[in-house]
């Protein structure tokens, strides 16, 4: 498709594809360098041929593709129905192939034949039953709920401003792209940040302080370091765990722990049970890698 290249949008695009923050892997980066470099040398109001992801990698509206996996479940009542088609159509197959081939239905039902129908079926009938229970069963949609708590925004002091600058980006990448709604980053013993929604502390009111020693002491900590991997806690009520973890309002939905390094750790509530979909999960590592890379050298 062509795009007329204008002083707002050219920035925009500029901007993209120069800017280390505008990315999340080494590989776009490349892409963005040498996108870069021809890019540069057009002139305003010059037509060029842009293809359209890359359009959608500027746009300021993000678009979500977290509520399904794929085509399956975008087309989840035609799966469900298609045990139904296929059980049917055997099971039609069958009576259709007994009734033209000759075979007396009761004098020959000891045959060889009669055994094979028998045998097909009862698996014709056990896939119309798998058909009626998927069918049966309908997935709840899920809504996100109002957390029980204040609004916070602290960032450690005495770091650099790149550091500032990349948690700050972190952040609002996160709050408007996914269901985060609360994101604490805690690194070597000190909590770099505390952003979104927070538990109000009883005493005085205001957002409660994150506790940087015990969160690296709780079990929840200690099973991510054994693991070396995300851990996505989707229906966060069902663990008692949680209570390890009194910054965050009390009725977050969902959770994700995604592990910094060998000393840190990014977590990360939502407001949504299931909130954060495989995209989700797959984007918070990469840009825990990111948050982890920026903190090593600086904290």
């Amino acid at each position: 498709m062509e795009a007329v290249v204008e002083s707002h949008c050219f920035s925009r695009i500029w901007n993209c594809m120069t800017s280390s923050n505008s990315a999340t892997s080494s590989s776009w980066n490349g892409v963005c360098r040498r996108r870069a470099g021809s890019l540069g040398r057009l002139k305003l109001g010059t037509k060029v041929r842009v293809p359209r992801c890359r359009i959608r990698a500027v746009s300021s509206e993000v678009k979500r593709d977290d509520d399904g996996d794929g085509w399956i479940v975008e087309n989840a009542e035609m799966v469900r129905s298609f045990p139904l088609f296929v059980g049917g159509a055997s099971f039609a197959a069958v009576l259709l192939n007994r009734a033209f081939s000759g075979i007396a239905s009761i004098a020959d039902a000891s045959s060889a034949q009669s055994r094979a129908d028998v045998l097909a079926l009862a698996l014709s009938a056990s896939v119309v039953l798998t058909g009626l229970v998927w069918k049966s069963i309908q997935s709840r949609p899920q809504f996100p709920v109002a957390l029980y708590g204040v609004e916070c925004m602290r960032v450690a002091s005495s770091l650099p401003t790149e550091v500032v600058r990349e948690v700050t980006w972190a952040w609002e990448s996160l709050e408007n792209a996914t269901r985060t709604r609360s994101m604490i980053v805690v690194y070597r013993n000190r909590c770099i940040l505390q952003a979104g929604l927070a538990a109000e502390r009883e005493d005085q009111g205001g957002p409660e302080f994150v506790d940087a020693s015990r969160v690296l002491q709780g079990s929840l900590y200690k099973t991510l370091k054994e693991s070396k991997k995300q851990s996505y806690l989707a229906n966060l009520a069902l663990y008692p765990d949680r209570f390890e973890l009194p910054f965050l309002p009390p009725n977050t939905q969902a959770l994700i722990l995604q592990p910094l390094g060998e000393d840190g750790v990014l977590i990360l509530g939502s407001d949504t049970l299931r909130g954060f979909g495989p995209n989700d999960q797959r984007w918070i590592v990469a840009i825990g890698e990111k948050l982890d890379s920026a903190l090593a050298d600086t904290v």
